[in-house]
């Protein structure tokens, strides 16, 4: 064991024989990494953050010292197919969307599958085993690879759709305003197309009481409310951890602000975020309407204020 143990582990506790990993799933740029960090300062939970390319980094963490690196490499012990699949062919051929416009990988893909699922469930079992945990957070977003975890009965796999403002994610991207650019953010807003369509599917295939669709300005606006319907939904009775002192722990790859220390805080925010070009909301508009739709949502609580005929109406 690492001599930093995992955040939000319990090292007395036994892990389960068969882990409960909380996938998130969505586009890049939604705040994944910050959810999976607050989510893993919870007791038994462990943020290992964006596992699919735990194969082509060959088990090593992109960041943490000498603990996180003798974390994971207890990890990869647990593990024993892994060298099997290191390289980039499961990212490739398995995990990215853009193998379905490429017919020429699809055998390669049907051939990697069998074994892929086997190492992505040794893999949760060794990570719960030497985290200590009963949760693992893992926020890699492909629908491709979520749609090969609901295929593995060993784990209990709960789906967590995070979405964002999509001016926010297509800004994240690069401005827009010149011919290059304007191409840039027609390119993002189909990708986004792509992802909404592959996670809705993922979605709505899964268990209802082992799905939640949540918006990351939701989150902003109410953490502990969000974080505490979260971890309901997933079985975890744990408390709402500290917000103001979050430690980041030892996840295998995340934003890079996971680079600039070992504790974040999160505040309440009701501040708007980039308003979307008029390109970015007529493409995404359709998609405001179907994410309305999606069930069960997590949703802030609302102000105690609020009558509760109005609360109702919405």
């Amino acid at each position: 064991m690492p001599e930093a143990p995992a955040v939000g582990s319990s090292p007395d506790a036994s892990p389960p024989s068969r882990p409960k990993v909380i996938y998130i799933l969505g586009s890049h740029r939604i705040g994944s990494t910050v959810l999976g960090v607050a989510l893993g300062n919870a007791e038994g939970v462990f943020f290992a953050g964006e596992l699919h390319a735990w194969q082509s980094r060959r088990g090593l963490t992109s960041f943490g010292g000498e603990a996180a690196a003798r974390f994971w490499g207890e990890v990869l012990d647990g593990v024993p197919e892994a060298e099997a699949l290191f390289g980039g062919d499961t990212q490739r051929y398995v995990d990215r969307s853009s193998v379905l416009y490429r017919p020429q990988g699809w055998l390669k893909r049907r051939r990697l599958k069998p074994r892929y699922r086997r190492v992505a469930r040794d893999l949760y079992s060794s990570i719960a085993t030497a985290a200590g945990a009963t949760h693992i957070v893992d926020s890699s977003h492909y629908p491709l690879r979520a749609l090969e975890l609901q295929a593995i009965e060993e784990i209990d796999l709960y789906m967590l759709f995070l979405v964002r403002e999509p001016g926010a994610i297509v800004a994240s991207r690069g401005p827009e305003g010149t011919g290059r650019l304007a191409q840039s953010a027609l390119k993002t807003n189909a990708q986004l197309w792509v992802t909404y369509v592959l996670c809705t599917f993922v979605f709505l295939r899964h268990p209802r009481t082992h799905r939640m669709f949540v918006r990351h300005e939701d989150f902003r606006r109410d953490p502990e409310a969000v974080l505490r319907q979260i971890l309901d939904r997933a079985d975890c009775p744990s408390p709402v951890p500290d917000l103001d002192h979050l430690d980041t722990g030892v996840p295998l790859q995340g934003n890079r602000f996971l680079k600039r220390g070992e504790t974040v805080a999160i505040r309440r925010s009701d501040k708007a975020e980039t308003r979307p070009s008029a390109l970015t909301y007529l493409m995404q508009l359709p998609w405001s309407i179907v994410f309305r739709r999606l069930q069960p949502a997590v949703m802030p609580e609302r102000p105690a204020t609020v009558p509760a005929q109005q609360a109702a109406r919405g």
